[in-house]
């Protein structure tokens, strides 16, 4: 069952990790790791048995699982300070840190007698522009592959996200060099953003919207 985490899906099956629809090169060790610790996640994995795992007919010194976890971390633009996905568990081993779902949990249907939720739709108000953001992880910053790109020195490359999960939507500061605020106050931790909450990233500053999808409709 193809799992997705972030912007990214992973497919055991067909042997892709996809990010936006579009293959992500992975060597092979790399594929397995992430393999491995999608399957225990959120638990630790201690070297030993990963040696074993990814190399079960060759011994290999530590340096071999290093190697596969950074070019893992590479193809998911993971940096080893500041985790979202792979951690490293310091004299031990390593683990799967993000949210991930497994695709298929995301198509249940509701329960006889049960109406679905209504659906929401979620946006950042920034002067005229209306950005939407997709389920999973929504990058702000100054990095291209952001859901909007912040062109402002006050703004860090990797800013700052929001994670839309269900029916809630985390904003969650990226050790920025200005700081994410919410209605005033600079943050420090992941919070759930309410509607109308005022946002901003260094200087800018926009407003959080919750809306339904049948306004979304009558407004297009």
């Amino acid at each position: 069952m193809p799992t997705r985490f972030g912007d990214f899906v992973f497919d055991e099956d067909t042997r892709e990790l996809r990010r936006g629809g579009e293959a992500v090169p992975l060597p092979p060790k790399a594929f397995e790791l992430l393999r491995q610790l999608l399957s225990r996640r959120p638990h630790a994995i201690a070297k030993g048995e990963l040696q074993a795992l990814l190399w079960p007919d060759t011994n290999v010194t530590e340096a071999s699982l290093a190697s596969a976890a950074s070019d893992l971390r590479a193809a998911l633009n993971d940096r080893r300070r500041r985790p979202q996905f792979i951690r490293t568990v310091h004299g031990f081993g390593y683990a799967f840190c993000g949210e991930a779902q497994d695709v298929g949990e995301a198509l249940s249907e509701p329960a006889a007698g049960q109406e679905a939720a209504p659906s929401s739709v979620y946006r950042l108000i920034w002067k005229r522009r209306e950005i939407q953001l997709a389920k999973g992880e929504n990058l702000l910053g100054r990095d291209r592959r952001s859901v909007a790109w912040f062109d402002s020195a006050t703004v860090s490359r990797r800013h700052a996200r929001i994670l839309v999960k269900g029916d809630q939507a985390i904003l969650e500061d990226l050790g920025s060099r200005n700081g994410t605020w919410i209605g005033g106050k600079r943050i420090s931790g992941p919070v759930q953003l309410s509607d109308l909450d005022e946002v901003k990233l260094g200087s800018l500053v926009m407003v959080f919207r919750i809306l339904e999808e049948s306004e979304t409709e009558s407004g297009s």
